[in-house]
């Protein structure tokens, strides 16, 4: 079953953001773009490759108004950890959402339960707090922050201009498509 058009509903969590401790909630994400970016697990091999790449990003997702939340299944104090540990994290400036409830993991359906952990998931939720695209890959296979921007921005666009579509690798300041209202019903 699709997630596309799912509202994502109430959820409160811990986070480790801007060196401390807060809490992150569904009244946070609400009137804007939000890019929830599952991993397994802090202190692991593909995730500080992943998350490092999305730091790279970072400014270039809040120029266009869109917040990066990463999320495990670690708590705060993990990510504070893994932060204090790593040269990587350490550059990380966005929320990272601590998730060892599994709150976030059942919303977005990405728990792998016998594991505890989460898929590697990504999941675009647009302003009004609904999924608007999602992609989960295996978890031996790392994410890319470039063609994540892309598809934010294209998810932007198409919001905007609901009469045009973008093609494939379509970026900003490039031409769209003008479906026929024939074809358009079946879409």
């Amino acid at each position: 079953m699709s997630l596309i058009n799912k509202e994502i509903g109430e959820f409160k969590v811990d986070a480790f953001y801007k060196g401390e401790r807060t809490t992150w909630s569904d009244e946070k994400t609400k009137g804007k773009w939000n890019v929830f970016f599952f991993y397994p697990a802090d202190f692991t091999f593909v995730c500080p490759t992943e998350l490092e790449d999305l730091q790279a990003k970072y400014e270039d997702f809040k120029k266009i108004g869109c917040e990066i939340l990463s999320v495990s299944c670690d708590t705060h104090w993990v990510h504070k950890a893994w932060k204090d540990a790593s040269e990587k994290i350490a550059k990380i400036e966005y929320p990272m959402l601590a998730d060892p409830a599994h709150v976030l993991c059942n919303i977005f359906e990405v728990l792998i339960p016998e594991d505890g952990v989460a898929e590697r998931g990504t999941f675009v939720v647009n302003p009004e707090g609904r999924i608007v695209a999602y992609e989960v890959n295996a978890g031996n296979v790392g994410r890319n922050a470039d063609e994540l921007l892309r598809k934010v921005q294209a998810l932007q666009f198409v919001a905007e201009h609901g009469d045009e579509v973008c093609p494939a690798k379509w970026k900003p300041g490039e031409e769209t498509l003008k479906p026929s209202l024939d074809l358009v019903g079946r879409l």
